[in-house]
């Protein structure tokens, strides 16, 4: 988990309240949303890798992140701490794909969001891609701020769906890059008319692969 100081609402990968299934939260010192959305994660690969070790010691089957742009730090993380392991919405794009869906992402940032996130995914390079980028709704989590306005963010969110899907009308399903956007997956399918899916969507798959239920 990052370290913040924004409220994580219901339906934020961040609240106990988004799952049905135990979870458990480990934080990450210094790995500020700005450090890690517009930095070189790579630094960070070693603090993740501690922290994950903490929570399979705690009795964790499953480890998840709150950031999707830490895709590139996966591979590390799941191998050194020798369970599964999802950092990302980014990472349900080519299965998607294999089932002939054409996939649009909505993130935080599109300025910051790139090959090397899409190369750790799996994800080719030519995904539509729409960011939500200085509104408040980025603004307050990537200044790290203790004020969080759903009533402005949902909108926003909205809005960004929409530009998305007017730009690339072949996009028929909707991927959250941000794991602070679910609460809003609601309002953006309403909207738009197309499914989303999340880091939710990919911790219930990762739920049910590691209990056998999938």
């Amino acid at each position: 988990m990052l370290d913040t100081a924004f409220p994580r609402i219901p339906g934020d990968v961040g609240n106990p309240q988004s799952f049905d299934h135990p979870v458990r939260y480990g934080v990450v010192p210094g790995a500020t949303p700005k450090a890690i959305v517009c930095g070189d994660v790579t630094p960070w690969v070693d603090a993740f890798i501690d922290a994950g070790r903490r929570l399979v010691d705690d009795g964790c089957t499953g480890l998840t992140t709150t950031c999707g742009f830490l895709t590139p730090l996966r591979a590390h993380v799941q191998a050194a701490c020798g369970v599964p392991v999802v950092s990302s919405a980014l990472e349900l794009i080519p299965d998607l794909l294999a089932t002939g869906a054409s996939p649009g992402i909505l993130t935080i940032s599109a300025a910051s969001l790139g090959a090397r996130h899409f190369a750790a995914a799996g994800v080719p390079g030519d995904i539509p891609v729409q960011g939500v980028d200085g509104g408040h709704f980025a603004c307050s989590i990537l200044e790290n701020r203790a004020t969080l306005d759903p009533a402005r963010c949902a909108p926003e969110m909205v809005a960004g769906a929409q530009a998305l899907c007017a730009a690339h009308p072949q996009v028929d399903v909707i991927v959250l890059e941000c794991t602070n956007m679910p609460p809003y997956g609601a309002a953006i399918k309403a909207a738009t008319g197309r499914p989303v899916v999340s880091i939710l969507t990919a911790v219930q798959g990762l739920r049910d692969r590691v209990t056998g239920a999938g």
